[in-house]
């Protein structure tokens, strides 16, 4: 939103916010300061860094990774499974880049939830706690910001193009709530919100108000003891004027043949700046992915697409390049082993088609995609009953993926985070890891 030119009206005596406020950080939106964290790491971390792609609206698992060929029609649903470079697992035929990266895969189709409404479901699986009204519990990426702050130019979580409100930053506040790009990185017109100065802010007046904000700071501290410097500003700052930060965020400067790679759809452009952002050091990217919840019409949706050009536009062909071109191009830069890639919705569909050619909320039993980050690739973990209903062996709780991932992390799931008013709460409480996925 552009902001007026109104002067905002101060409560009382003005504090340093209020003056950040004026002319640049209101206009500027970045909220992603680099507030000191708490002490939570302490395992050996596998990962450096994680691109979670978030299938909004809940992906059926019984047309992307645990297709069931030998039961009624209205079970199996209009799709085949096809052979991958890995005996024995089988995906959608929709997938076929995916099936020859196959041997990165670990795929999890033993998630089970008893949460099937979007809101609850989100949360549950984005930050492995059960929603509760008492308290808003922080997502993957604003515990990761906590534990593993950035000192450079970049902040430490950032969601593209944006991100659902329970990936968010909970009790843990705005400073470590995500960096959101905006925009349609698919689109050649791409820029990221917020990043350039406003309209007659040169980066001269830039520097005087940061100088003015750092004299404010000093006469301040003559009351107030040890008055901190404001991360927010000094993040936004750093951005705004830093080379750099443009260039981590300029798709323009990948060739013609990696932008292809990852197909010329949202999410497959967007998996291509999520790559440019860990290698640039981010520790934590989301990937919005959304129109997964399939009701009516899911061939139309999974398959086709909407864009009336031709088949293979949809969701799953779409999903399959830019999962694809992810894998192979982390793999190729070296990044695969130290960067963990995450594919999953809040749960799976019904075992049985409705009367709509679709399928319904199902969170007891879905499949979650894992790759990278020291996980041992070419494996599935756990399985569904015949008809993909409930959890066959080796039932996985939403807890139990968040132990596991935070352990892949580096950061200890037993430690503890503080809530504003000194509440102590652990970053994962309940959640058992699991042992074959962290090699």
């Amino acid at each position: 939103m552009r902001p007026t030119t109104t002067m905002p009206a101060f409560q009382g005596r003005p504090g340093r916010r209020d003056f950040v406020r004026v002319g640049f950080l209101g206009s500027l939106g970045l909220a992603t300061s680099l507030r000191s964290s708490a002490a939570i790491t302490g395992t050996r971390a596998k990962a450096k860094s994680c691109i979670l792609i978030w299938l909004d609206g809940g992906p059926s698992h019984l047309e992307t990774f645990d297709l069931k060929p030998d039961v009624p029609a209205d079970v199996r649903g209009p799709f085949r499974p096809i052979a991958t470079t890995v005996a024995g697992l089988e995906m959608c035929e929709h997938l076929p880049n995916l099936a020859r990266q196959a041997r990165h895969l670990a795929v999890v189709r033993s998630m089970t939830s008893p949460l099937g409404e979007h809101g609850i479901a989100n949360h549950y699986l984005l930050t492995g706690y059960k929603p509760s009204p008492v308290l808003d519990y922080p997502s993957y990426g604003a515990v990761v910001s906590h534990a593993k702050p950035q000192t450079g130019v970049l902040p430490s979580y950032i969601a593209v193009p944006d991100y659902r409100s329970t990936a968010g930053s909970g009790f843990l506040g705005s400073a470590h709530r995500p960096f959101a790009t905006g925009g349609d990185p698919a689109k050649p017109d791409f820029q990221v919100r917020d990043l350039d100065l406003f309209p007659r802010v040169t980066a001269g007046r830039m520097e005087r108000r940061r100088e003015f904000l750092e004299l404010f700071e000093s006469a301040q501290s003559t009351v107030e003891k040890a008055a901190p410097r404001d991360a927010v500003f000094e993040q936004a700052f750093r951005m705004t004027v830093s080379p750099q930060a443009k260039a981590a965020f300029d798709l323009s400067r990948e060739t013609p043949k990696t932008r292809e790679r990852y197909g010329p759809r949202t999410i497959g452009q967007s998996c291509l700046l999520a790559r440019r952002l860990v290698e640039a050091g981010v520790p934590f990217v989301t990937v919005l992915n959304t129109g997964w919840d399939t009701h009516d019409g899911l061939t139309l949706q999974l398959r086709d697409g909407y864009s009336g050009a031709k088949q293979g536009v949809g969701l799953i062909p779409s999903l399959d390049l830019a999962l694809s071109g992810l894998l192979a191009d982390l793999s190729e830069r070296g990044l695969l082993e130290s960067t963990l890639v995450v594919a999953m919705g809040e749960f799976g569909r019904t075992p049985k088609l409705n009367t709509r050619a679709g399928r319904d909320h199902w969170p007891r039993v879905f499949s979650v995609v894992l790759a990278g980050g020291g996980i041992p690739g070419g494996q599935v973990f756990g399985s569904s009953d015949r008809v993909g209903e409930s959890p066959k062996d080796n039932p996985v709780t939403p807890s139990d993926l968040a132990a596991t991932l935070y352990t892949l992390l580096g950061i200890n799931p037993q430690s503890e985070l503080r809530t504003p008013d000194g509440r102590p709460v652990q970053v994962n409480q309940g959640g058992q890891v699991i042992r074959a996925l962290l090699g």
